[in-house]
């Protein structure tokens, strides 16, 4: 399977979002996807959909990524609207009535999209009610493999302003993913960053923006002196092969 990862649209479609026009970021972003990786099987968007939650930005981001060539899986993160969400966006029958995650089946493997939002927050959490559609997902799934994708990394990362804001109960969560070794892949976002890892055996990666990147942790900085980084856009190419994962980092 061949999928299309982006995260962290931060969609304003009337002015820029920290200097940066992120409208003309995502254009660009689907224009490039458009023309070369038509052959995609899915398209998974880790939240952070619009940057304010607004009606207008919804709709006219809904219009924008309907020209996708393949089905996408839209996720929230912290900056979204739970209720203009389910207004605007297309999701699976799967999805939890009261939270908007939901569960991917192919025949070889499935992929589940978490809600990590923790309302009115900016840090992320799973919390019990989530935990156990989540676990109940992955054991109905046997001896499947399944690959997580949430908006906020449930592990530190050696970033001081984004560890300090990530996720809640992020031991916990690992704690309890771990015990599955079905369990193959966590992909995030969020953090305006590509980084890998692996945590308690799983392995994981976050990715830069479609729209602007968080500064590197050195020089320090804080969000009162925050400035995007001066590095480029992309978004993911994610094969999955079996238990193999390959992620393509695409600037655009």
């Amino acid at each position: 399977m061949k999928l299309i990862w982006l995260t962290d649209l931060h969609f304003k479609v009337t002015e820029p979002v920290a200097g940066v026009e992120t409208a003309a970021c995502v254009d660009a972003a689907l224009s490039h996807i458009n023309q070369y990786y038509t052959d995609a099987d899915l398209c998974v968007i880790s939240g952070d959909l619009v940057d304010h939650g607004l009606e207008t930005d919804y709709k006219a981001l809904r219009a924008r990524l309907d020209t996708l060539p393949m089905p996408w899986l839209p996720m929230v993160g912290n900056h979204d609207n739970r209720d203009l969400f389910r207004q605007f966006m297309v999701l699976p029958e799967s999805v939890m009535d009261d939270f908007i995650q939901y569960v991917v089946t192919t025949p070889t493997h499935n992929l589940i999209c978490l809600d990590t939002q923790r309302e009115g927050r900016s840090d992320g959490e799973v919390c019990e009610e989530r935990m156990r559609w989540l676990v109940a997902q992955i054991e109905a799934a046997a001896d499947k493999p399944v690959y997580l994708f949430m908006h906020h990394p449930p592990m530190e990362l050696g970033l001081p302003m984004q560890d300090f804001e990530s996720f809640a109960n992020r031991e916990k969560f690992i704690e309890v993913v771990a015990r599955y070794p079905n369990v193959k892949h966590i992909f995030a976002g969020h953090v305006h960053r590509a980084m890998c890892g692996q945590i308690s055996g799983i392995p994981y990666a976050t990715m830069r923006s479609v729209s602007f990147q968080a500064p590197p942790p050195y020089p320090a900085w804080t969000w009162e002196t925050f400035k995007p980084a001066d590095e480029a856009p992309n978004y993911g190419v994610v094969s999955i092969n079996g238990d193999a994962v390959n992620i393509q980092y695409i600037e655009f």
